[in-house]
């Protein structure tokens, strides 16, 4: 098969020609129809990542058809059109069974700890935990194109921030991540208020249907403000200190707050309470 490789951190990629790859007992064969480019391949290229051995196919947002199946899968079948989450997880691990499998304690990433999706074909192991049946209304640019950043703000949203109809969401950083999660927010029926340094970035939130408060020393007061006496949950779409502390200051009693790492030795932000963070 085709695929996109670097042999070294920072050099130009290439596209080269390696073995077809084989499904394992637990696994399948996905041909690639469709796979994003996100910021945490380029943390990856540029030797960021220390999960990351050379030579590397990047790529970990993708959608396509299973091609190959191994004996022990049950669920998944040739043919099928599926997606799956960027960190895939064991299934049986503590973690796993309690159904948090984000934080699977051994889990593997596709275009990390193992062969990504700027390729050809990918194998996605564990398939009966990992794999997505797309519907078939859901195109496959449509299902790489949420990629892992909508997964982090459904996650960060609902599972974590337990976010309800009518109730006011605060965004700080409006990047990948941030207009990911207003987009979840006001589909949730949320009110959202969009914060960053950026008025680019602003004009987009806008766009989608949040409030906007430029990042200053007022931003916490503003958001306040305009929740009428704060926010019920706080997203820090960003990770940084200045953001984490103004997004839990701007939550009103009893508000719920998800965030980004301020210091995380990976490259990517993910879902909130995930040990490996990527977005």
């Amino acid at each position: 098969m085709r695929a996109v490789q670097y042999d070294q951190f920072g050099s130009a990629p290439s596209i080269v020609d390696l073995p077809d790859p084989v499904a394992p007992d637990h696994g399948v064969v996905v041909r690639v129809a469709a796979t994003g480019v996100c910021r945490s391949d380029w943390h990856a290229w540029k030797g960021h990542d220390d999960s990351v051995a050379l030579p590397h196919v990047p790529g970990h947002e993708f959608a396509g058809v299973v091609t190959s199946v191994g004996d022990a899968v049950t669920r998944v079948s040739v043919g099928d059109r599926v997606t799956a989450p960027f960190v895939f997880a064991c299934g049986t691990c503590p973690e796993c069974v309690d159904g948090a499998t984000q934080v699977c304690t051994r889990q593997q990433q596709p275009g990390f700890t193992l062969p990504g999706s700027h390729a050809e074909s990918v194998v996605i192991p564990h398939a009966d935990v990992n794999v997505v049946a797309l519907p078939d209304a859901v195109g496959f640019a449509e299902a790489a194109a949420l990629g892992c950043r909508f997964g982090t703000a459904y996650h960060a949203l609902h599972a974590r921030g337990r976010v309800a109809a009518g109730e006011w969401v605060v965004v700080f950083g409006c990047g990948g991540v941030g207009l990911s999660t207003i987009i979840v927010a006001v589909a949730a029926g949320a009110q959202v208020v969009a914060v960053d340094v950026s008025s680019a970035a602003l004009e987009r939130a806008a766009a989608l249907g949040a409030v906007t408060v430029p990042m200053d020393r007022a931003a916490v007061a503003a958001v306040r403000t305009q929740t009428d006496g704060g926010a019920h949950v706080s997203i820090d779409a960003f990770g940084s200190r200045a953001t984490s502390v103004a997004a839990v200051a701007s939550l009103r009693p009893r508000g719920r707050h998800a965030g980004r790492p301020v210091a995380r030795r990976r490259g990517r932000p993910g879902d909130p309470d995930g040990p490996r963070h990527r977005g």
